[in-house]
């Protein structure tokens, strides 16, 4: 599956959804460098539970406390595994300090 965000109004944009039809008896890693305002995250969960998934857990590399928050409202069962949880979240949902946008990083696109 794969997901981004929407720059102007930060809701995630789904783009390709391929995954086996077993997913009830599979564990399932939601994989995303950064966990900022938590809508992708929340929507790749959204869908894998509308395709059976029951055991999932999420993997991040970076989160705010908001894209947590957020995040466990809705999917409080989720665990969540992140290497550093930073500050706050930009106006622009950017975290802070973070370590900028991760396409941008991955495809040189600024």
């Amino acid at each position: 599956m794969w997901l981004y965000r929407d720059p102007q109004t930060l809701a995630a944009m789904e783009y390709y959804f391929k995954v086996p039809e077993d997913l009830e008896d599979r564990a399932v890693i939601v994989l995303d460098p950064m966990l900022a305002t938590g809508n992708t995250a929340i929507a790749a969960v959204d869908r894998l539970k509308e395709a059976n998934a029951r055991h999932i857990k999420m993997l991040c590399l970076l989160a705010a406390p908001e894209g947590i928050e957020a995040f466990h409202a809705v999917h409080p069962e989720v665990a969540i595994f992140a290497a550093a949880v930073d500050e706050q979240l930009n106006d622009h949902g950017y975290i802070l300090p973070g370590i900028g946008d991760a396409g941008d990083r991955l495809y040189g696109t600024k």
